[in-house]
């Protein structure tokens, strides 16, 4: 890292700015990276993350390593550096405070001196000392914003048991629903969706753009239908419904490991909408990407009893995805769209409580998409799969016979405390509970247990809508004798919160 970069970094943390750089790997993973802040400055209202940087020193070719495996583009010789810094950051806290305690006994001393030449030396000497301390403090300010920067392009830690490796190494953990169907052109959801008269694109692209669409008459119903019939699941398994503002903070969205800007890109894209303001001293907002954004923000900077947790909610939001429009497969139809309809599970917990919850949230995703009675499968996704804040993730894919492969429906990610080290979400240990101590955890040190630690937060997909009504209508597609699309076949899971009659839909 140049010393130009280095002096950059330090006078954005000094104005509580700082800037992200995201790289995406297959299937959109993010991977952090920092850069100089030379455009576009995040303001924050919250306190700085806090990292462990014992911990990171102390496991730094494990963390090399993690990072390696995980495609992480590190810098060279970034953990090392993190090393050097924070030793630089302990000589200076320690020789800073060694002249405060100076400073501190020539003031006791000065209030007994009644000589007149002596108490006039021991101001000469507290002028001196506090340049010293006055020094001291701003290299001590500048080594703990290089350090921060350094440290915030680290990856989560990731889980002994994911799978080494690109996509192609995810691990099938479990099959569900009848068996796949044969691939065919003619089970396009594009094409069905139009001589049903269900789907709109042209008027998108005229109205909007390319990846706009309009859902008309069944599939409008479809999709408020699928929204109800989820959130009735996540209401059934003590999830708390919220609706989440789709306009959030840069920061917020930074801090929970979604990067607004890629500046690697050439030339540089961003991968969030963002909210013009004429006003500069206005903080930069962005469309939501997914309500996770938000349901994270919400419990930002907050300490909770231990008593509380877990907090579960479910947020109801849309979502804004910029790249959507990239070129590829995927671009087709509404598989990969600029907006739509998400329902979020989102969990705080204690730290020795992520595993359990991320199998509670498997499952109740699990029992969602078999109510919809299409093939899935449920996926551990590989190391070169996981975002910088996931220690761990699964996926889930549908069958969609009219892409002739399986799609990703939904993701569920542990992402233990890298989200609530950042967004400052902690909790107060009830006097009962023995403190927890993580086997190699680069947010949590190995050596003591803080009595105010992070929370762990879980997120999973309880329903994206676009993805859902492209496996719907795949599979559920009727035809007539000359192949002609004529209705959908739809289970009668969703019959109880669907509105009105219609001649194409056949509750099975």
């Amino acid at each position: 890292m140049s010393s130009s970069l280095l002096r950059s970094l330090s006078h954005c943390f000094q104005r509580q700015h700082f800037n992200f750089v995201s790289q995406y790997g297959p299937r959109g993973s993010r991977f952090l990276s920092v850069k100089a802040p030379e455009v576009h400055p995040v303001t924050t209202i919250l306190p700085k993350p806090r990292l462990d940087y014992r911990t990171i020193s102390e496991s730094i070719v494990y963390r090399s390593h993690n990072a390696f495996n995980r495609k992480a583009p590190l810098p060279i010789g970034a953990l090392q550096s993190v090393v050097r810094h924070y030793d630089e950051q302990k000589r200076l806290s320690s020789e800073l405070g060694l002249k405060r305690h100076a400073r501190s006994k020539l003031g006791e001393n000065m209030r007994k001196i009644k000589d007149p030449a002596e108490k006039q030396a021991i101001l000469e000497e507290a002028k001196l000392l506090k340049a010293e301390v006055t020094d001291l403090e701003q290299k001590l300010v500048t080594v703990e914003d290089i350090l921060l920067g350094l440290a915030l392009q680290i990856p989560n830690d990731t889980h002994p048991d994911v799978p080494l490796g690109p996509e192609e190494a995810a691990v099938v953990l479990s099959t569900h629903g009848s068996d796949p169907i044969a691939a065919s052109g003619k089970r396009d959801h594009m094409d069905i969706g139009r001589a049903l008269g269900i789907l709109d694109f042209e008027a998108g692209a005229t109205v909007t753009g390319s990846s706009w669409y309009y859902l008309l008459g069944e599939a409008a119903l479809l999709e408020m239908a699928l929204i109800n019939y989820a959130l009735s699941i996540a209401l059934k398994h003590g999830f708390r419904f919220v609706t989440t503002p789709d306009v959030v903070r840069a920061d917020i969205a930074l801090r929970c490991g979604f990067q607004p800007r890629d500046q690697n890109a050439d030339p540089p894209v961003s991968q969030m909408y963002h909210i013009a303001s004429s006003n500069p001293s206005h903080p930069e907002l962005v469309l939501s990407g997914t309500a996770e954004i938000p349901l994270g923000g919400m419990f930002s900077n907050q300490i909770f009893t231990e008593q509380v947790l877990p907090l579960k909610v479910v947020g109801l939001g849309r979502s804004f995805r910029a790249e959507a429009g990239a070129r590829g497969a995927d671009t087709r139809g509404l598989y990969r769209v600029h907006q739509f309809s998400k329902l979020e599970l989102f969990v705080v917990c204690s730290e020795d409580a992520s595993d359990q919850a991320m199998e509670e949230l498997r499952s109740v995703q699990t029992e969602i998409f078999e109510g919809l009675k299409f093939p899935f499968r449920v996926l551990d996704m590989p190391t070169e799969e996981l975002g910088a804040s996931a220690y761990r993730k699964y996926d889930m894919e549908a069958w969609m016979p009219g892409r002739g492969s399986w799609g990703e429906i939904s993701s569920t990610s542990n992402c233990t405390d890298y989200q609530a080290r950042r967004l400052h979400i902690r909790y107060r240990r009830s006097s009962s509970t023995p403190k927890h101590t993580p086997p190699s955890s680069s947010s949590s040190s190995t050596l003591s247990a803080p009595a105010i630690p992070f929370a762990h937060t879980l997120n999973g997909t309880a329903a994206a809508i676009p993805r859902l009504i492209v496996a719907l209508i795949e599979n559920g597609a009727k035809f007539d004798e000359e192949g002609k699309p004529v209705g959908l076949d739809l289970p009668s899971t969703l019959k109880p919160f669907w509105h009105g009659t219609s001649s194409i839909i056949r509750w099975t």
